[in-house]
Parts: C-alpha cells; sequence; structure tokens
C-alpha cells in the first residue's frame, strides 16, 4: 500500500483530524513527518518529542477504540511554500457523549518535503474561558 501524499498543509490537517475521529493509528502515523524531530503535546500532557514518543502516545490514547466526533474552526493559517502553521479551535468529544466538550487551542506546524506536507508539531491545550465583556475590537497582547 502506498503512503499518501499531502499536497498542501490544509490536506495533511484534514488527514490529521480524520485520524483522530475514526482513532485510526495507521492514519495518523501517515500525517507526521518521518522526521525525529517531531513534537507533540496533547492537552495538559508531557513534550513528546521525537517519532517513538510520539506515535506510542498516539497509540495509547487510540488503543480503547473509542469513535470521537471532531470539529475544528476559526483556523488561523501563516506560512510559505515551505512551512504552514494553524492555529485553531478543537472541539473533540466521545461519539455517543451528549455532553458539550469545552474548546482546546491547538496549534499544528506542517512542513513541506519531497514527500509532500507532513506534520512536524502539535500542540492543543484547553481553550481559556472567555469573558464575552472583556471582548476588545483588536488583538490583546497577554504575554
Amino acid at each position: 500500500m502506498s503512503k499518501p501524499v499531502y499536497t498542501t498543509a490544509l490536506e495533511a490537517e484534514a488527514a490529521f483530524y480524520d485520524a483522530l475521529a475514526r482513532s485510526d493509528l495507521e492514519a495518523m502515523l501517515q500525517v507526521w513527518s518521518e522526521d525525529d524531530e517531531v513534537v507533540c503535546i496533547h492537552p495538559d500532557g508531557a513534550r513528546l518529542v521525537g517519532l517513538r514518543a510520539v506515535h506510542e502516545a498516539w497509540r495509547q490514547l487510540f488503543s480503547g477504540g473509542a469513535r470521537l466526533t471532531v470539529s475544528v474552526s476559526q483556523r488561523v493559517a501563516t506560512g510559505n511554500s515551505l512551512l504552514a502553521t494553524h492555529n485553531v479551535i478543537e472541539h473533540v468529544a466521545v461519539a455517543g457523549d451528549d455532553r458539550i466538550p469545552p474548546p482546546m487551542v491547538a496549534t499544528n506546524v506542517y512542513a513541506s518535503g519531497p514527500r509532500g506536507w507532513k506534520m512536524i508539531m502539535h500542540h492543543a491545550s484547553p481553550a481559556p474561558e472567555i469573558q464575552h465583556t472583556d471582548m476588545h475590537d483588536g488583538p490583546r497582547i497577554v504575554h
């Protein structure tokens, strides 16, 4: 079976979230770069560096076989012909669970190479509660 070639970072991202929703380890590993300089941080998790650590984390996460519902919104994308960074809001829940999941803020980084676009970093964190009364018209610097 040939490995998929993602011709854009958006294609790679769609494959990432599809693999996540299906808890499909093989599909998830196809999205990631084969270089060892990859980083993954799951919500409230440790920083995982290198292919072995990243692959093992996804294997453990998917080992229960749970089906997920995944939606992504508010994508902010930047990049060039070699590197793309996407910041998104994720809503991930176990399929069949009627509770509304808390949103996650995720940053996904993709690199273009001879085998197409591949993920080199995923960092997801719980989103802070947004106080609508504190909303401003422009960006707010927090650090």
